[in-house]
């Protein structure tokens, strides 16, 4: 089975950190690219950040960029997310995705995968930023 689960989500405040994992069993991570989403209440889940199969390649959106860095461990079968001067607004579930066959789409905003190539979910972890 398939499976992706997220961990180290939390309460934190602004201006913290955190550190979330998202880790692949019955399958290896390496084979497949990954990407952050995050979904606020009310609202759509939106992609923030994705790598490649080696971690060679990243994306990160406007709304992270400079705060939050991907990376993986292709021998843990895990990526990470080092989430830095969290602000009110990242409070959201962050889910972890991962797709095999994975397009870039390039726009004034930046480059960032397409959606529609991750296939294999994690159930989200809850980060609330709060003083």
């Amino acid at each position: 089975q398939l499976q992706l689960v997220e961990s180290g989500g939390g309460l934190v405040q602004p201006g913290g950190s955190l550190r979330l994992s998202c880790t692949a069993s019955g399958f290896s991570l390496g084979n497949y690219a990954v990407a952050w989403f995050r979904q606020a209440p009310g609202k759509e889940r939106t992609i923030f950040s994705c790598t490649d199969r080696t971690g060679s390649i990243k994306h990160y959106s406007s709304a992270v960029k400079g705060r939050f860095a991907i990376s993986r461990d292709n021998v843990k079968n895990t990526v990470y997310l080092q989430m830095d001067n969290l602000k009110h607004e990242d409070s959201a579930v962050y889910y972890c995705a991962g797709g095999r066959n994975v397009n870039q789409r390039v726009t004034n905003l930046g480059t960032m995968c397409e959606e529609d190539g991750f296939t294999t979910w994690g159930q989200g972890t809850q980060v609330t930023v709060s003083s």
